[in-house]
């Protein structure tokens, strides 16, 4: 990959990809709140919901949360715990290889349920499936890594993404160049999820910045029905 390819796509595409995720967040809330969810189709194949979505969710959520702390803890913190490059790799094979088969498992059965059912397909956008179909890519980008880090276990590469993602947030000029010579599925694996920050406002993911608490503490009930039915309570 050329350098200047190199630096678009890794040391100025991560800035745009990250304010049009915050810019357009906040727009939609502001101008479109009743767009602010997930739409339901649970009455259709419920069970099949209900299993795929828990483990999607359970291996998404450790999946980012490891991507986190990894990715954005000062590595002196690490060498201040007595924690190895070399270990911290190897625990994140594992925990991230569990999670993502998980994750993988959940994808397969919502996405099974989303174009198997032409019911559940009748009330489906395009942005639902796409952004489906976009995480399951990204799934088995993220797997696909770990192949590539068994060949080598002292935790070299992955210093080199800890400075990079760091460096984006300290804006350091010089970031993209960290990972220049990094395999390329990793910066497929990268690249794929700048871009879902990217088309993140404009699709149901944005249901995740919602706290539940909102709804589980809200007061009253969500109108539903604004007219009588005849013969029913008014």
């Amino acid at each position: 990959m050329s350098e200047f390819l190199n630096t678009a796509l890794f040391g100025i595409y991560p800035y745009i990809a990250l304010a049009v995720l915050v810019v357009g967040s906040m727009i939609r809330y502001d101008r479109e709140p009743y767009s602010w969810k997930a739409g339901s189709s649970q009455l259709l194949r419920r069970k099949q919901l209900v299993m795929g979505s828990v483990l999607f969710h359970l291996g998404v959520l450790v999946i980012f949360f490891g991507h986190l702390v990894g990715l954005l803890t000062p590595i002196a913190i690490f060498d201040a715990l007595g924690i190895s490059h070399g270990a911290k790799q190897l625990l994140a094979i594992i925990a991230g290889g569990v999670a993502g088969v998980l994750a993988l498992i959940g994808a397969t059965l919502l996405l099974h349920r989303r174009l198997a059912d032409a019911r559940i397909r009748a009330t489906s956008n395009f942005s639902d499936n796409a952004i489906l179909v976009i995480l399951y890519l990204q799934l088995l980008l993220g797997l696909g890594t770990i192949f590539v880090s068994m060949n080598h276990l002292d935790g070299h590469e992955m210093v080199t993404f800890m400075n990079w993602a760091q460096g984006i947030f300290t804006l350091d000029f010089a970031a993209s160049s960290y990972i220049e010579h990094a395999h390329w599925i990793f910066k497929a694996h990268l690249f794929l999820g700048l871009t879902i920050f990217l088309i993140f406002p404009f699709t149901r993911l944005v249901h995740i910045f919602s706290a539940p608490a909102r709804y589980i503490f809200r007061r009253g009930y969500q109108v539903v029905r604004s007219k009588p039915v005849p013969g029913g309570p008014k």
